[in-house]
C-alpha cells in the first residue's frame, strides 16, 4: 500500500497555518486526496489510507470517502477516516448518530468540517458550494497547491466500482460512477453516465465545460486518442 502525506499552506494570507493532505490513490476516475488537520498527519505512521466509494442503495449516486486501517492489522479492522477522527478527538459515537461533512466534501476531514447528527429522521443537508465560492473554498485552495501527480500518466489503470460499491476488474459502462476529473472538484455522478466524456481519450469525465477547460492545460499532456479496434466484417454466406 503506497500513500503519501504532505503539508501545505491553507491560504497565503494565513501565515503559519498548515493542513495535511493524504494521497488516497485512484477511485472513480482520478487520484483522490484527503484533507486533515495538521495535528492528524501523524496518523500516516500507523495507518494506511485509501479511497472508498459508497454507492447509495436508493439510486442517488455515490460518494467517495477516505478509509484507513492499521498497517499491522489489515483492512478488516479499518474504518472511515471521519469516524476515526471523531472518536479520537470527541469520543465514541452513540447508537443512532453519525458523523457528516458539513461542506459536503466527503474527503475534507478537518474536525471543523465534521458534525455529529442523528442518523434517522430529517436532517440538514450540507452540499459543496457552487460556482466561484467553491473555487475559494479551503479544499479547492489546498488541492490546487499540489504539484501535478507524477503518476498521472497511469490514469487508465483505475479502480472501477459497480452499483454495489464493489471493485470490478474492468470498466462496465452500465454500472460505474465517476467523479469530475478536475482534481479539486468533488462533484460525482448521481446517475450513471451523467457526466460528459473527453472526446479524444474517452477516459476523463467532467461535470461541466468549466471544469473541463480548467483541467485541459494538464490533461492535454497525457490525453491520447483512443483507438478503437478494427473489426473485420464477415463476408456474406453463400
Amino acid at each position: 500500500m503506497k500513500f503519501a502525506a504532505e503539508q501545505v499552506d491553507s491560504n497565503p494570507s494565513m501565515s503559519g497555518f498548515k493542513l495535511g493532505i493524504v494521497r488516497l490513490g485512484r477511485a472513480a476516475g482520478k487520484i483522490k486526496y484527503a484533507l486533515l488537520d495538521e495535528r492528524d498527519i501523524s496518523l500516516v505512521q500507523q495507518y494506511a489510507f485509501e479511497a472508498r466509494v459508497e454507492v447509495d442503495r436508493d439510486g442517488n449516486g455515490a460518494k467517495i470517502y477516505a478509509f484507513a486501517f492499521d498497517i499491522n492489522g489489515g483492512r478488516s479492522a479499518g474504518q472511515y477516516v471521519h469516524v476515526l477522527l471523531w472518536e479520537k478527538h470527541c469520543g465514541g459515537i452513540a447508537p443512532g448518530f453519525k458523523v457528516i461533512h458539513k461542506n459536503g466534501v466527503t474527503v475534507d476531514n478537518r474536525m471543523e468540517n465534521l458534525a455529529l447528527v442523528a442518523a434517522t429522521g430529517k436532517e440538514q443537508v450540507f452540499e459543496e458550494p457552487h460556482g466561484k465560492s467553491r473555487e475559494q473554498s479551503l479544499y479547492w485552495v489546498a488541492i490546487q497547491q499540489l504539484p501535478v501527480d507524477p503518476h498521472y500518466p497511469d490514469g487508465f489503470f483505475t479502480k472501477f466500482y459497480n452499483a454495489n460499491g464493489e471493485i470490478v476488474e474492468e470498466e462496465d459502462e452500465s454500472t460505474c460512477y465517476y467523479e469530475c476529473h478536475y482534481p479539486p472538484c468533488t462533484n460525482m455522478e448521481k446517475e450513471l453516465r451523467e457526466f460528459s466524456i473527453c472526446g479524444r481519450c474517452q477516459e476523463a469525465r467532467y461535470c461541466g465545460t468549466h471544469c473541463q477547460q480548467k483541467d485541459w492545460p494538464v490533461h492535454k499532456k497525457f490525453c491520447r486518442e483512443r483507438k478503437r479496434p478494427y473489426l473485420m466484417e464477415r463476408p456474406p454466406e453463400r
